[in-house]
């Protein structure tokens, strides 16, 4: 669900954006404040491990649609939902800037879509209120799955209002949302599934490392690098088995409007985005830059091969992985840091 900026206007894109921030300021507020602070490592490694997942899309079998984990509900229980919500920033901001992976009008939107939802509604209201503190593996399965679906239709209806709020003629509401919803209740199902796989390992090796059974997370190394191994893997080599069918998303809006892309408008707003982005995004697409117009057919022509090895897509992985799991961990760290000195003072 990374929305592209053709699918906003400036001023929904400037709510987005506003709403974000004032969520992430109010995030770091909340976590400067808590007696136990925030588990760094695990809240960096975390988020980097979230950032190799969602290179994995999966089929929607008799779809022709794909999805990817959002990860915002195994972050909110790992770390809580304030720092799941920073770590799920961090994610998007890395994808955006660097990999061209939604817009930089639509990140507002696309951090509220894919983090409040799961982090601060899904997770609070549903699953710490279902899972409570000790719960059997059965519970954990199929709440992960009940709230992973709230949360991801919740994130999916908004991307319809703000498509609609934004005056997207080419995406017609009742069309839209009757494709959005469906699709993405089985992508959550997937998610729900895999959230519950994440989250029962780390339960039966360190139940206390997880946000939901009201102990403090330790730093664990054995699950530190544990996870972090995981994320080098599936960023580097797994995320050659992704699936190449469009997302939930993009198949929405091209079975809606014709076509997976629309058009940016040609004003100085959405010019001066794109522009930002392509000299920013210097892995583009999870790719390496490649301007010989020869090399891309070949490139094209060995696309359709499955699993495709790629060393752009690995290099992609390991370099996402590494610039999430430092931004992730320097605003853990900031926050620290800063809780530190007001203490002192």
């Amino acid at each position: 669900m990374h929305m592209a900026d053709a699918l906003i206007s400036p001023v929904v894109g400037a709510g987005g954006w506003a709403a974000t921030l004032g969520l992430a300021g109010y995030s770091a507020r909340i976590i400067k404040k808590k007696i136990e602070e925030p588990n760094i490592a695990l809240m960096g490694v975390g988020a980097a491990f979230v950032f190799a997942a969602q290179m994995i899309n999966f089929s929607i079998p008799g779809t022709g649609s794909s999805g990817h984990l959002g990860g915002g509900l195994i972050l909110a229980a790992l770390l809580g939902p304030h720092a799941a919500y920073l770590a799920m920033a961090s994610i998007l901001t890395i994808q955006a800037l660097f990999f061209a992976d939604g817009g930089l009008l639509s990140l507002g939107c696309n951090v509220f879509n894919l983090a409040f939802f799961p982090c601060f509604l899904a997770y609070p209201l549903l699953f710490r209120r279902l899972t409570g503190g000790t719960p059997s593996r059965a519970r954990l399965s199929w709440v992960s799955v009940v709230t992973a679906v709230v949360g991801l239709q919740l994130g999916a209806m908004a991307v319809v209002i703000e498509t609609q709020l934004s005056g997207i003629s080419a995406l017609p509401l009742r069309e839209f949302l009757l494709l959005m919803l469906p699709i993405h209740l089985a992508i959550g199902v997937v998610e729900g599934l895999a959230t519950a796989a994440v989250l029962m390992f780390v339960h039966q090796a360190r139940p206390d490392v997880l946000h939901f059974t009201e102990a403090k997370p330790p730093s664990s190394k054995p699950l530190i690098f544990g996870l972090l191994g995981c994320a080098v893997l599936v960023g580097a080599v797994v995320s050659w088995f992704a699936s190449g069918q469009p997302d939930g998303l993009e198949w929405s809006m091209e079975k809606t409007s014709g076509s997976a892309e629309l058009e940016s408008p040609d004003t100085a707003v959405y010019s001066t985005a794109a522009d930002v982005q392509k000299k920013v995004s210097f892995l583009p697409d999870y790719k390496l830059p490649n301007n010989d117009e020869t090399v891309t057919v070949e490139n094209e022509n060995t696309a359709s091969s499955w699993p495709a090895v790629d060393v752009g897509t690995s290099l992609s992985g390991i370099v996402g992985i590494a610039l999430t799991l430092l931004l992730a961990g320097l605003i853990g760290l900031g926050i620290r840091r800063r809780s530190s000195v007001q203490n002192q003072s």
